[in-house]
């Protein structure tokens, strides 16, 4: 999609569609050319809320009120809005916040792109957006004057951002027969040839001498073999170095403890941590943030079979802590511990963080839509909550306490792999990762469950049917965050 910024007034933009953003509050105001029509149409200003008139080519879309939030998920409702149609350029005014911010124009180019996404690998009948040209007047309805440089980097920033994360979300909507492991492995040496990243894959002799335990027992039953994943942008003189592991399991079908039928289905999704990490390297390197980050990815396929590791088994980690097994599909937490003990080992970062989609127990407590966060500090959380705020994505903490911690008790190894009670599910996982984060980096991890928000057969906000992308505009903001 061609994006161009311009000092033109809105109304002197030769484009075939134009679109209008509107609040209740402003529906009277000078900017809306079509009152009348809006009041026959029953159009109120709602969140979203569209109105398309083809005579005029103009479409009104709803806000509450102006808030980069607001305006991405309006300007994605609008490409939606737009697919049926043929109007190929469209164009649009600038909109404020109280803070004056440019980041609107980044918001708002999120959600075109994010909005005008499309998964159709396996369709015969393809369709794309017919949207391929946006113009964007700096024109701001309310007489504000906006810089055109910070807005044209905030406008750099957003496209790099919501290709990443539409990068993401076609790794993650790919079914398990054509992105398996090794398919993993090769999308990493190819962002890394394209952004000169560095590019490293551990193969199964070489897990092996890493002893890696708990992630070879997951991977035993497949056909597919595990792969561990380094990639790393290294700058000059950095001012952080940051760690990023991701959960990759390119199918999960429980293993022995087999997943009932209908919840195996969207287990394709079950590789959207490790895609995540993925589409973060790719932005962070077209950026080039000053900050050195470090992705690591566990790819393991999760199977049945006769060589299938079991309930009662008690597996070695990398660290050296032996795990009891107690269900095989708690098996994300069991290639996590060992990838979280190698990153650690490659790389003594300032902060650490992992993406996994971990437990439904998350999606129990917080819904769909909010991701998880929890740790042994504040401050790396701290850092993920306040970079959510701008991002686009929904974040909670949930608190770690000494009472669950003895649910995870085993009597014949050092921890068990599941809890021994059905309920804080979500924050027993955590703390079982908890026990493979060293000293050093004990007050520098967070971990984040996506499990909620990475995969939804619905349309929500920006995002569409299946992967949203979760955690790469998430971590893109905090990396940026650190970089100022």
């Amino acid at each position: 999609m061609n994006f161009q910024l311009t000092i033109e007034p809105i109304n002197n933009i030769q484009s075939d569609l134009q679109i209008v953003l509107v609040a209740q509050k402003d529906l009277e105001h000078t900017f809306v050319q079509d009152k009348e029509l809006l009041k026959k149409a029953g159009f109120k200003g709602g969140q979203d809320e569209t109105a398309l008139f083809l005579e005029r080519d103009r479409l009104y879309v709803g806000v509450e009120k102006i808030t980069a939030d607001n305006l991405r998920t309006a300007t994605a409702t609008a490409m939606r809005t737009l697919v049926s149609t043929s109007y190929n350029h469209v164009s649009i005014a600038s909109y404020l916040d109280e803070t004056k911010s440019a980041d609107m124009i980044r918001a708002m180019v999120e959600g075109f792109e994010l909005g005008a996404y499309r998964f159709e690998k396996y369709k015969s009948d393809k369709r794309s957006n017919p949207v391929t040209d946006i113009t964007i007047s700096l024109e701001e309805y309310h007489g504000e004057i906006l810089d055109i440089e910070a807005c044209a980097h905030a406008l750099h920033l957003g496209q790099i951002t919501s290709e990443a994360t539409n990068f993401t979300r076609d790794i993650v909507n790919t079914t398990p027969d054509d992105c398996y492991p090794d398919v993993m492995a090769h999308i990493a040496k190819d962002l890394a040839e394209e952004y000169d990243l560095h590019c490293k894959i551990l193969k199964g002799n070489e897990i092996r001498k890493e002893k890696m335990g708990a992630l070879l027992a997951v991977a035993r039953a497949s056909r597919h073999r595990p792969r561990v994943i380094h990639l790393a942008h290294k700058p000059k003189n950095p001012k952080a170095v940051i760690s990023l592991v991701g959960k990759g399991l390119t199918y999960d079908s429980g293993g022995l403890s087999l997943k009932p039928s209908d919840f195996m289905v969207t287990m394709k999704a079950d590789k959207s941590g490790g895609s995540a990490v993925l589409g973060i390297m790719k932005a962070v390197a077209q950026m080039n943030l000053p900050v050195e980050v470090h992705g690591f990815v566990g790819a393991v396929e999760n199977m049945i079979g006769g060589d299938a590791y079991k309930p009662d088994d008690v597996l070695i980690s990398k660290s050296g802590k032996t795990i009891e097994v107690r269900n095989t599909d708690a098996e994300g937490r069991l290639v996590l511990a060992d990838v979280l003990a190698y990153a650690q080992q490659e790389v003594k970062a300032d902060y650490l963080f992992d993406f996994a989609t971990l437990t439904g127990a998350c999606v129990v407590g917080v819904g769909n839509y909010t991701s998880g966060v929890m740790g042994n500090c504040d401050t790396p959380k701290n850092l993920v909550t306040e970079a959510a705020q701008c991002s686009g994505e929904l974040v909670t903490k949930l608190d770690f306490n000494r009472y669950l911690k003895k649910t995870l008790k085993s009597e014949i190894a050092d921890i068990c792999n599941i809890s021994n009670t059905r309920y804080g599910g979500a924050i027993t996982a955590s703390m079982f990762l908890a026990e493979f984060i060293d000293e050093d980096h004990r007050d520098k991890w967070a971990h984040i469950d996506i499990a909620g928000p990475a995969f939804v057969e619905h349309v929500w906000g920006e995002n569409p049917h299946g992967a949203s992308g979760a955690g790469v505009r998430l971590m893109l903001r905090l990396l940026e965050n650190l970089s100022k």
